[in-house]
């Protein structure tokens, strides 16, 4: 999808990103604000502004490390999250943001000129802004149809440096006019014009956007899973230090007087500022156009790709590219067509007043992706870099708010612009996921815990990937404690736990009483635990027919039941024959089945799970790995690893490890290489001897099985492993998909 991976580094997603940070607003609008709040107003400005903005950053860092990021930057990002329907509501707003964006930075170029215009006008000639905006778009499209994102890279480090040169200068500077007021204006004056903070608000609030500009460069990049998250958080904090620095030498340099009056007053601050700021504002402003120019088409091009528009021949031109790397030479041309559009039209603060809705509704999107997948909790959101859920909470929230305090006719205007696109996306995107899909996993956490809740105090969902719903029957429950313990560990998190402690009878008072009494106890003993495990008693005559009952009963969470828990005492070995009788019977159900060998030893934690292949256990693999990474997730295992070994021939040990390798990094699992361990039979050494040799010490080890094997050996198989703990033996009804 997109444009071929170039190979680009960290830093052209630093520079892109800081060139349009350190932009327009920054030279054209911070004094005026500076004089407007006063010092701490600005501050206070800043602050909010990064409170959306870095929430954003951290969720993009943390999606992008989630998936495989290509081509399209916010807009793959969101797709792959949301689903393309949604993805490509936002992208198609985000593309517009972005185009209008090359406009802004171009009429914002033009002021650079500033003096040049004063200048014509003491003559009488009174020039339009266009002279010099139209211009300089032709130039900046000439450089990148013509030599590409290459050039255009190159070209943003020249002015990346001339733009440094010219913030070093404004802060060697010295005092503009006496500077009086200047001095106190930090102490005697906390804020100035309340009423007026989000107005010029509206008016800064595109000097914070630019900490996504680089994401767009995704397709471009040669580890982009590295490289979004250190360039976008890098260039955010450093415009935040350089923004505070900038407000406090306006702030003790110039008088509020002369700070609205001056929008150059910059130049009159810096050292040699009448030339240094009109160069820094028009390196600024044209990198920070280039900046937009680079991303804009590839949002559009990425769209093409996932063909969300209704026209074949549409989605067939925009996704068109140039040369290796796919260059996107049609979207450009329309991004440029759109950017000029702006140029002879657009207000500058007009503008910035439009990208500012467009660009907070991408950042309170992202936000909610990052919150609702850690909300939803599905086992493949595994991120590499993880946010907090009340940051990207928050960043949601405050995107909102900070809209409807902007403008709330801009922000109703917008939400309505996106609901028309999304109904005419989904006219004809049926099949795509939507809004339905995107709240499956939320829904999923929260029935599950007002459930356990609601039982608490005494009063099948479907997802479209694996996660355990495990049924779990014993007669032991007030005897044997680790089996709970197993059900809490596969539920915490990731699943759903329905534990039935098993009477044997007949169901009557005496039972029903009897049954109740165990339930009440058994709930109480979970109160204090955090437990999300969903507990109930079962009354039969048989343990077959106990089975067969709690198998068919629907669980509570909505989704369908796909594992039976079932577990034995090692040192009581005659117990497994009754539940080595059932296993064909749960196995008809197409039910993983896990049987739990529990033994006396303490569970110590800290000496890892253990997790056992043979060459037999094709199926099972994936489930014994995913299983440990489930178990993992539980507070009780915070300090703990999972470790792989897998026994195989000599000839294989290394095509083995290979294909480990791959399995771990596709599953993005917190495995690292050196806990995989290949392990080749010495001759008449047998498995059990192996793993009785390597796990003695482990909290939890994982072995499967095949139900062929059993009906063989029937005991020798599960007691053979006498000098190790806590064993769970695994079979899977199909395999497992851990990616």
């Amino acid at each position: 999808m997109g444009a071929s991976n170039s190979g680009l580094g960290t830093a052209p997603i630093y520079f892109t990103a800081i060139s349009t940070i350190l932009g327009a607003i920054l030279f054209l609008r911070f004094g005026f604000a500076t004089g407007m709040l006063g010092f701490w107003g600005v501050l206070l400005l800043i602050v909010i502004g990064h409170l959306i903005t870095i929430p954003t950053a951290l969720a993009i860092s943390e999606i992008a490390t989630n998936t495989r990021v290509e081509g399209g930057g916010e807009y793959f990002i969101i797709s792959r999250s949301f689903g393309l329907k949604i993805g490509s509501t936002i992208g198609i707003a985000l593309f517009f943001s972005q185009a209008i964006s090359v406009a802004f930075y171009i009429i914002a170029f033009a002021e650079a000129f500033a003096p040049l215009f004063n200048w014509c006008a003491s003559y009488g000639l009174d020039l339009p802004r266009q002279v010099i905006s139209v211009p300089a778009l032709g130039v900046l499209a000439y450089i990148m149809l013509k030599k590409g994102t290459g050039s255009g890279l190159k070209t943003l480090y020249i002015v990346n440096a001339i733009l440094a040169v010219s913030l070093l200068l404004f802060f060697l500077g010295g005092i503009m006019g006496t500077g009086e007021s200047a001095q106190t204006s930090l102490t005697e004056n906390f804020f100035f014009n309340g009423d007026s903070f989000f107005i010029v608000f509206a008016i800064c609030f595109p000097a914070f956007t630019g900490m996504t500009a680089g994401v767009g460069l995704s397709g471009d990049l040669k580890n982009p899973g590295k490289s979004i998250p250190l360039g976008t958080m890098a260039a955010t904090l450093t415009g935040l230090v350089i923004y505070i620095l900038i407000i406090w030498k306006l702030s003790v340099s110039a008088s509020q007087a002369d700070l609205l009056s001056d929008q150059f007053a910059m130049a009159r601050i810096a050292l040699w500022g009448a030339i240094a700021i009109p160069v820094g504002l028009a390196a600024s402003t044209f990198t920070s156009a280039m900046g937009s120019i680079m991303v804009a088409p590839r949002t559009l091009q990425a769209l093409a790709y996932d063909k969300s528009f209704p026209f074949k021949w549409l989605n067939h031109f925009l996704m068109k590219g140039k040369g290796k790397t796919k260059e996107p030479y049609n979207a450009m041309l329309v991004a440029f067509a759109i950017a000029l559009f702006f140029v002879f039209m657009g207000d500058i603060n007009t503008v910035a007043g439009i990208i500012s809705m467009f660009f907070l509704i991408t950042y309170g999107s992202l936000c909610l992706i990052s919150f609702l997948n850690h909300f939803g909790a599905p086992p493949s959101y595994r991120p590499r870099f993880r946010s907090k859920w009340y940051f990207s909470l928050g960043g949601f929230i405050l995107s909102v708010w900070v809209m409807f305090m902007i403008n709330a006719l801009y922000s109703i205007i917008s939400y309505i612009i996106i609901v028309l696109l999304y109904l005419a996306l989904e006219s004809y995107n049926k099949d795509q996921k939507g809004l339905v899909n995107i709240f499956k996993g939320a829904l999923f956490q929260l029935n599950r815990r007002l459930q356990v809740f609601m039982q608490k105090r005494q009063t099948n969902m479907e997802t479209e990937e694996w996660r355990p719903a495990v049924v779990c029957l014993s007669p032991n429950s007030l005897d044997r404690y680790k089996v709970l313990d197993l059900m809490q560990w596969l539920s915490h998190r990731h699943g759903f736990g329905t534990y039935f402690h098993y009477i044997e009878g007949y169901f009557g008072k005496h039972t029903h009483i009897e049954a109740h009494k165990i339930l009440k106890e058994l709930i109480g003993n979970q109160q204090d635990n955090g437990s999300t495990l969903y507990i109930d008693t079962m009354i039969s005559p048989s343990y077959t027919s106990a089975i067969a009952q709690a198998i068919q009963t629907p669980s509570i969470s909505g989704m369908e039941n796909n594992m039976v828990v079932l577990e034995f005492d090692k040192g009581r070995p005659e117990e497994l024959e009754r539940i080595l009788e059932n296993v064909g019977m749960i196995k008809a159900g197409n039910f993983d089945v896990c049987i739990f060998a529990g033994s006396n030893a303490a569970i110590n934690y800290k000496n890892g799970i253990h997790v056992w292949i043979r060459t037999t256990d094709e199926e099972n693999t994936n489930l014994m790995i995913l299983l440990g990474y489930i178990i993992m997730s539980h507070p009780d295992w915070h300090k703990s690893y999972v470790k792989i070994f897998n026994v195989c021939d000599e000839g294989r040990k290394e095509e083995i490890k290979e294909e480990l390798q791959e399995r771990i990094a596709e599953g993005r699992l917190p495995i690292t290489m050196a806990n995989i361990e290949i392990i080749v039979l010495k001759e008449g050494e047998r498995f059990s001897d192996a793993v009785n040799e390597h796990s003695k010490h482990a909290g939890l080890t994982l072995i499967g099985f095949r139900e062929e094997a059993i009906r063989h050996d029937t005991v020798k198989l599960f007691t053979d492993l006498h000098a190790i703990g806590d064993i769970l033996f695994v079979n899977t009804s199909q395999s497992k998909n851990i990616g």
